[in-house]
């Protein structure tokens, strides 16, 4: 067993390259991505004004275009920019630019004389200056303009972009041939550094909607999704498992037909949909139940008696929406997989030779009914976290599922790519908790 189960581990990784390699590239065609929305918003930004010369999009110019383009990687192969979002490749931070111009106007400082083959660049977040020498498409020197130092010796690197390099970027982004590109194009120094940022060490990116690290959004997230997963395992499985009994032991009684009528009719319901009729219902028109929220603003200010209160006030009724789907379905699993084995030999022979019916059903036909049941039992991993998107919807609660939602209306790539990487993990790390409890519950499977 242990080799099977490290051989599933191992099964983890690729998998998850997988999973995510495809959203990553899938993300980089869909239309309305980061790079259009803030296109939009300058454009929105400018209505009625026009556009000043050298704007893209009506409110971007070329250079705060290429920084968008840098800060989401969309200047990069989609391999390389998925390499650098998996942290196996380093990342350029701190970018600055200049271009080589005779011009000392033209050139960082103003009042710098020199050639073609030289130009100042102000270093990003240290204040300094560093002048670049080439010759051709060669760096032959990159010092501080204060003291001579090569720039290298504190982490800096330099590369050259040509003019053919920037009129290529240019086709790209504008989707024209490079031929139509601006005639004012010279080359330039770029300088920046580099660092590991990655899913590897942990850095999950910066969301483009809330500015905050996608880690800390998800980790603001995981308490409610935790709170509402556990409870609604334990409910559903504590009701639905000594009622699918029930009916067992009652099929086609009264009781079994009352709770079929019921348990079906919930099914048939959607959880989200349901929801919205108890906030018109209970909630905006009888009064009886909050609208939105967990807590009460005030909530803090509260007793240990009256939170708990408020708190069960405001998560009854979308609990109950997170619970009434999986009632059905549940339920008639327990109950037929408990008839099929009531009519089995081995239960009919343990009666025969005394055994009381009560003791033939919990000692020998439960534990081979339960045997399908726990083969779900590792996906409550992935239910625990990941909530449900539409019911988070529409009472507002802030978990893992309305971020997951917010971010797919966004088109917030790194947050996407957050709480997609997450989830595939505990999805496949559910499956191999199935395994290992079938094989604990069953004492017929053996894994070699």
């Amino acid at each position: 067993m242990r080799d099977y189960f490290i051989r599933r581990l191992l099964l983890i990784p690729p998998t998850l390259l997988g999973v995510t390699l495809l959203v990553f590239t899938i993300t980089r065609f869909v239309p309305g991505g980061p790079m259009e929305r803030a296109l939009q918003e300058a454009q929105k930004a400018t209505e009625g004004g026009g556009s000043s010369s050298g704007q893209i999009g009506g409110g971007m110019n070329e250079e705060q275009v290429e920084e968008l383009e840098e800060e989401y990687g969309f200047d990069k192969p989609i391999f390389q920019a998925y390499l650098q979002w998996l942290g196996a490749l380093p990342r350029e931070r701190r970018l600055s630019k200049a271009e080589f111009r005779e011009q000392g106007k033209d050139k960082v400082g103003g009042d710098f004389v020199g050639d073609s083959n030289n130009t100042l660049v102000l270093l990003k977040g240290s204040g300094r200056q560093a002048q670049v020498t080439r010759q051709g498409t060669v760096v032959t020197s990159a010092t501080y303009s204060d003291d001579n130092r090569p720039i290298t010796e504190d982490g800096w690197e330099i590369r050259l972009e040509t003019i053919a390099d920037r009129k290529e970027r240019w086709s790209r982004r504008s989707g024209e041939d490079a031929s139509k590109a601006p005639q004012n194009y010279d080359d330039r120094a770029i300088v920046y550094k580099t660092r590991f940022a990655g899913l590897l060490q942990g850095d999950l990116g910066r969301s483009t909607d809330f500015g905050d690290p996608v880690w800390d959004l998800i980790k603001g997230r995981i308490p409610v999704a935790l709170y509402f997963g556990i409870l609604t395992a334990l409910i559903t499985y504590g009701v639905c498992l000594p009622l699918g009994i029930l009916k067992a032991i009652r099929h086609r009684t009264m009781i079994d037909n009352l709770t079929s009528i019921l348990i079906f009719v919930g099914y048939a319901i959607p959880g989200f949909a349901l929801g919205a009729l108890m906030l018109v219902y209970l909630g905006a028109r009888g009064g009886w139940f909050p609208l939105f929220g967990l807590t009460d603003p005030n909530f803090d200010d509260m007793g240990t008696w009256d939170q708990f209160v408020d708190l069960l006030h405001h998560t009854a009724l979308p609990l109950l929406c997170y619970v009434v789907g999986g009632f059905a379905w549940l339920t008639m699993m327990m109950k037929n997989n408990l008839m099929d084995n009531l009519a089995a030999d081995y239960v009919r022979t343990a009666v025969s030779k005394g055994v009381s019916f009560r003791s033939a059903v919990f000692k020998h036909a439960f534990r081979n009914s339960f045997i399908p049941i726990a083969s779900t039992l590792g996906q409550l991993i992935t239910i625990l976290v990941s909530g449900s998107i539409l019911i988070e919807s529409v009472f507002d609660i802030q978990g893992f599922g309305l971020l997951q939602y917010q971010a797919l209306l966004g088109r917030d790539q790194t947050v996407i790519m957050g709480t997609l990487t997450i989830a595939a993990f505990l999805l496949v790390l559910g499956n191999i908790l199935s395994d290992l409890i079938v094989a604990m519950v069953d004492p017929r499977v053996k894994f070699n």
